[in-house]
């Protein structure tokens, strides 16, 4: 009894199948339906498949031609505004379509951003980040024009290799513009004389009157606006460096009871 049962339903399977290689054959092959964009193309499967060889670029470039992406339809009608974010197809190393693309949603409809390799495109592309990405909204970005590669890589946008919180913090004294302290857009390096008391002079004598000597690297010290912890990370750097000098001495002395 149960024998006859699996046949039928062996049976009934097959009938299925047959029936579907007859009438819908796409069915029987494609791995998922099409994206909306291609749903015209459903039952003609070599619009964009050869025979035997699946598909390839050279389909896909026959109705995407890869210097119009992102600047006009596959009509020839202009986009009217450029879509920065795919326009970088112009500078790709190589024709390679289906590296990145699938148009069966049931496979994926593009891979995931993550996984989308720098390597495709040219070396002067790669260099030039706003070629195809637009500057972060965020206060931190709004005033800077290029230079990304001094805080990010091509590996991805995170993590960054720069945190301002680790070197700088920001306060009410200190609410200042990236240029303030970065000049000519320059993230490498920074500069504290551009406001109120910091002229050269005043820092210098400020400085050297408590015997200390290398004041340049403002941030090794002044982490912030608070003077008492410019004062504790000092004490601190002298001491683990074992520097006893006068200055320092009489500058402990005068401040023995701060770490009461």
């Amino acid at each position: 009894m149960k024998n006859s049962i699996v046949t039928t339903i062996i049976l009934i399977n097959l009938a299925a199948l047959l029936v579907l290689a007859i009438f819908e054959p796409h069915l029987m092959v494609q791995p998922g339906k099409l994206i909306d964009a291609h749903l015209e193309l459903t039952e003609d499967c070599f619009a964009c498949h050869s025979p035997f060889f699946g598909s390839s670029p050279e389909k896909c470039v026959q109705c995407h031609k890869v210097a119009d992406i992102g600047l006009k339809t596959t009509k020839g009608l202009a986009i009217e505004k450029e879509q920065k974010s795919v326009a970088f197809h112009q500078k790709l190393v190589e024709e390679d379509c289906i590296a990145c693309h699938s148009d069966h949603k049931g496979v994926q409809a593009f891979k995931p951003i993550g996984r989308f390799s720098h390597e495709l495109v040219m070396q002067e592309a790669r260099e030039r980040c706003d070629s195809c990405h637009h500057n972060p909204g965020d206060a931190l970005h709004l005033k800077i024009k290029g230079n990304c590669a001094q805080c990010h890589t091509i590996e991805g946008w995170k993590p960054a290799t720069f945190e301002h919180e680790k070197y700088f913090r920001f306060d009410r004294d200190h609410d200042a513009a990236c240029e303030v302290c970065h000049v000519d857009t320059d993230y490498s390096g920074y500069t504290c004389y551009g406001c109120h008391e910091h002229s050269r002079s005043k820092i210098r004598e400020e400085h050297v009157e408590e015997g200390i000597r290398d004041y340049e690297k403002c941030v090794d010290c002044h982490r912030s606006g608070d003077e008492d912890e410019a004062k504790y990370i000092w004490r601190q750097q002298r001491r683990n460096r074992g520097d006893v000098g006068e200055g320092n001495r009489r500058y402990r002395g005068e401040h023995d009871d701060d770490d009461d």
